[in-house]
């Protein structure tokens, strides 16, 4: 049961520390800058945490490994993060924001999971899309 608990943990920890922490960030300050920084940490936290999990060290072997989704991902986060700060700067409620982003994204990548990875939709799906866009009418009005 814990290593399917542990990441769910880690993601809605890090989730709501990240929701406080982009709805706090200034808004005079340029969102590329405080992207710079929060992406230079990262980084550094990366390589750091690198060394101390891996058994034989040879980051460069590691980047051997990688293909272009390292790449794109990179591209993707900022847009995400940028998304989420122009819409706090926007007026969007935190309470808000995150619910209806996630609950677009869960109905987008039903979707997106039929189109590209052969996944089937269910009758169950089709009345959780339903419930879902109720669920945004009223969380928005």
């Amino acid at each position: 049961m814990w290593p399917m608990l542990y990441p769910i943990i880690i993601i809605v920890v890090s989730n709501i520390l990240y929701n406080v922490c982009t709805k706090s960030t200034p808004s005079e300050v340029n969102a590329f800058g405080a992207l710079t920084i929060t992406y230079l940490v990262a980084a550094a936290v990366s390589f750091i945490t690198f060394f101390i999990t891996s058994k034989d060290k040879n980051i460069i072997t590691e980047f051997s490994k990688t293909n272009w989704t390292s790449f794109v991902l990179g591209v993707v986060i900022i847009g995400l993060e940028l998304g989420y700060i122009l819409a706090y700067r926007n007026g969007w409620a935190m309470n808000t924001v995150s619910v209806t982003a996630n609950i677009t994204l869960a109905v987008a990548l039903i979707f997106v999971s039929m189109l590209f990875y052969k996944e089937s939709i269910t009758v169950k799906q089709v009345a959780g899309i339903v419930l879902c866009a109720g669920g945004l009418v009223l969380i928005n009005i």
